[in-house]
């Protein structure tokens, strides 16, 4: 593929992965040996934060009351959003219990996982639809046992805004705890946390470094953070348009990553004038421009298909398709979190209040998993039941392939079932 670099990003040093993995794992192994005491000096640390770290009753009721009614209204709006948007993929999942061949019924039930815990960042930002994007799922699947946590911040508790959309959504209990420490509370548990089975939720490279060190003592939604977006522009496309969507994906965080793959050397000259223009006036400046310096990338391309093909295997979080006939990319691309076809689908409407899920696959994991949604609450498990006729036809087979393999108590197994004796 004939690719030219206006601009690339830095390429990430191994000693400071090395770094991060040993750091969190000091973390985790900490928050197992000492339980709540890791967590109050963490929370110390890292967060100047000393009270407690389950939230009470009279702290959720009183947060509704802190907040204005335009910001209530959005979040209502993103609850219903993003809940019906759960309940119409719900429904598309079914159960069954068939008979495959004559004597030989198989099926497959969908059962709730039996708790899981939702990380909402807050850091930086108080994401505050990132309660709704984990939570409502979760809701929706059955979920029996659904937990919340998120960092103090400034005001040293959790977000108003925040903690509302928890409250509403029905959390089960709420902490105020964040960082590699929240992560570690929820797998293995402390006197106070109760241990989960799943962890969903983004959150910095301590958050995201926490989940994978904890894989498998519980389960996870995916790797999700820092964010990326990644727009696919021809000679059509906007610079002004594309230069916002960029930096507001740089501004979550100086290890974001936005990226311009363009058919027009012109567009993507234009795009990083705009970037510097925008950002000279950006509020965020100093977060979004570290970002866009180190992360961003501007690669010019021969064609839209090649564009397709470069995102494929770049596999972006967001993937914004900026061109005369967006519709028309749609069948060429098969790995990306959440598509936005069209220059007016802008991905900060899904980050807010649209109704897709915005906890999304990053580093690559869209090439085999799709963004957090109700199937991730839901166990897909198998069953089945045999008459004699089936036994029938099942036995000669097992009885031979494991007569064949050696395994002598495998093939009893079976022949004990056809013949009645061995």
């Amino acid at each position: 593929m004939q690719i030219k670099e206006l601009k690339n990003a830095k390429p990430v040093k191994e000693e400071d992965t090395k770094v991060l993995g040993q750091t969190v794992e000091a973390i985790i192994e900490r928050v197992r040996k000492e339980g709540d005491s890791a967590l109050s000096s963490y929370s110390r640390t890292f967060d100047d934060y000393e009270g407690l770290i389950r939230v009470g009753d009279a702290e959720m009721a009183a947060a509704e009351k802190e907040l204005p009614d335009d910001i209530i209204q959005g979040l209502d709006y993103a609850i219903k959003q993003v809940t019906a948007f759960a309940r119409m993929q719900r429904a598309q999942i079914k159960e069954f219990d068939n008979e495959l061949a004559p004597g030989i019924h198989m099926g497959h039930r969908l059962v709730p996982v039996e708790s899981c815990a939702a990380y909402v960042p807050a850091g930086r930002y108080p994401c505050l639809t990132s309660a709704v994007m984990s939570l409502a799922p979760a809701k929706v699947a059955g979920v029996k046992r659904v937990v919340a946590c998120s960092s103090p911040g400034t005001e040293k508790r959790i977000n108003p805004a925040i903690l509302y959309t928890m409250v509403a959504l029905g959390a089960d209990e709420i902490y105020c705890l964040g960082g590699a420490q929240a992560i570690a509370a929820m797998a293995y548990g402390t006197e106070t946390i109760q241990p989960v089975d799943l962890i969903v939720g983004p959150g910095n490279q301590y958050v995201m470094e926490a989940k994978r060190q904890v894989f498998g003592k519980v389960g996870i939604d995916f790797l999700a953070g820092p964010s990326e977006c990644m727009i696919i522009a021809d000679e059509t496309g906007r610079a002004d348009y594309i230069a916002a969507d960029l930096l507001a994906q740089c501004e979550h965080d100086p290890q974001a990553r936005g990226a311009l793959v363009t058919t027009s050397e012109s567009l993507g000259e234009d795009v990083r004038s705009e970037i510097e223009r925008q950002l000279a006036d950006l509020k965020t400046e100093a977060v979004a421009r570290p970002s866009w310096e180190d992360k961003g990338i501007i690669l010019v391309v021969p064609t839209l298909e090649e564009a397709a093909t470069y995102a494929n295997e770049y596999a972006p979080e967001h993937l914004e398709v900026h061109t005369k006939d967006p519709k028309a990319l749609l069948p060429m691309l098969t790995s990306y979190g959440s598509l936005f076809l069209g220059e007016t689908a802008a991905e900060v409407f899904a980050d807010k209040v649209a109704g897709t899920n915005h906890i999304l696959p990053t580093q690559r994991a869209a090439r085999y998993t799709g963004g957090l949604w109700v199937g991730n609450f839901l166990k897909v498990i198998t069953h089945q039941w045999v008459d004699e006729q089936g036994v029938k036809e099942l036995a000669p087979y097992s009885v031979r392939q494991s007569e064949f393999e050696g395994m002598d108590a495998h093939r009893r197994a079976a022949l004990i079932r056809l013949t009645n004796k061995l």
